[in-house]
């Protein structure tokens, strides 16, 4: 059943009908791209103090601590400007002239899925002592498309001024990325700027599966050298205690909700997948803008890897935002073929599956309260 076939005779249910994803091509202007490198709403209110670590992983404890000494050791005058303490708290002021230090210039974060690793780096951003302005924060994504929108150099500009730059859900999908980014934050570093990373993959093997690593091992030795790594062990919270996924509802429930629910959109998944791809990835989170939940019909496998990681990015930009996923067709956990489950993209994929699932689970009210 189609969106528009299903949503016969529902017009009493609200004054308009829902809005749509696939009618939306959003044009995002540069200066927007950098005014948005904060957290995302969901981590606004996040600090170290409301961080649960579980006390059967004492790695989560010790992460906590070790990222407040991070934040403290950031207070004072910029890095490439004047006497500061070590990124850890640890060392000596050092003269204006003097060069950045040789050794670990950040941290790294490499854990498993929902183990609280984006709300320790949004808690570094808030606890850094610095004005919004001198702190970033975006995905890898955000990152690699800040500088297709500034060109490099620009963008080399636009960060030097930071003490901080933290990147969320950090990977690297092809050679060019990875000379990309290690001549970017090398740069950065040089220029006094710290570095706080999130990832699935340890620094070392970053790349590993998708190219040909090897040939590009300078490249990713470089970037490992620049963080100190801390592992944090765990099971994602998200299934903590938690019911499963719910069953997908029917095309009429789904479309019923979202006549029902002011500023929902309503979309046919298989052309909201298509329209995905006339979208710059850089523009998904204002394709999302003023949506109060997100209501697809027809959800069945993606078709191939490229559709695969354009639905993993919008995933990302909608948990960021909170904004519940209603669906109908195939639960969430069979989006992928196992061929790309088990590929060099997986912690991509089963990331996206992890958040999808958390945001289905807060769409459950949407229908029952009806």
């Amino acid at each position: 059943m189609s969106s528009s076939t299903a949503a016969s005779g529902l017009s009493t249910l609200t004054a308009s009908a829902p809005l749509s994803l696939c009618e939306r091509e959003p044009h995002v202007p540069a200066d927007r791209l950098v005014a948005e490198m904060v957290p995302p709403p969901r981590f606004d209110a996040v600090r170290f103090a409301t961080y649960i670590p579980d006390p059967k992983q004492p790695s989560q404890t010790e992460a906590v601590g070790v990222l407040e000494d991070f934040a403290a050791g950031l207070g004072g005058a910029h890095a490439a400007g004047g006497a500061r303490r070590g990124l850890f708290g640890f060392g000596k002021g050092r003269s204006r002239a003097a060069k950045a230090p040789a050794g670990p210039r950040g941290v790294y974060l490499d854990g498993g899925y929902g183990v609280g690793k984006t709300h320790l780096l949004a808690s570094l951003w808030h606890a850094t002592p610095a004005e919004p302005a001198l702190k970033a924060f975006g995905t890898f994504v955000e990152l690699t498309n800040l500088v297709g929108a500034l060109g490099f150099q620009k963008t080399v500009e636009t960060l030097s001024g930071h003490r901080l730059l933290c990147i969320d859900e950090f990977e690297l999908d092809d050679p060019g990325d990875t000379v990309l980014v290690s001549t970017l934050l090398g740069r950065l570093v040089d220029n006094g700027v710290a570095l706080a990373a999130t990832s699935n993959t340890l620094p070392g093997k970053l790349g590993e599966g998708r190219f040909a690593a090897a040939d590009f091992l300078r490249e990713i030795q470089g970037l490992s050298a620049r963080f100190r790594t801390l592992r944090i062990d765990g099971e994602d919270y998200r299934h903590r205690g938690l019911p499963e996924a719910p069953a997908p509802y029917s095309d009429e429930q789904v479309t019923k909700a979202a006549y029902a629910t002011p500023d929902a959109s309503l979309d046919d998944f298989p052309h909201l997948l298509e329209h995905l791809a006339k979208v710059h990835p850089s523009r998904y989170g204002a394709l999302t803008d003023g949506l109060s939940a997100v209501c697809l019909t027809g959800v069945r496998p993606v078709p191939d890897q490229s559709t695969a990681l354009r639905l993993v990015v919008l995933a990302d930009r909608l948990y960021d935002r909170e904004v519940p996923v209603l669906a109908s067709g195939l639960p969430f956990d069979r989006l992928f073929s196992e061929e790309m489950l088990n590929g060099g993209y997986r912690k991509k994929y089963f990331r996206a599956i992890s958040r999808l699932t958390a945001l289905a689970r807060d769409a459950k009210g949407l229908v029952e309260s009806r």
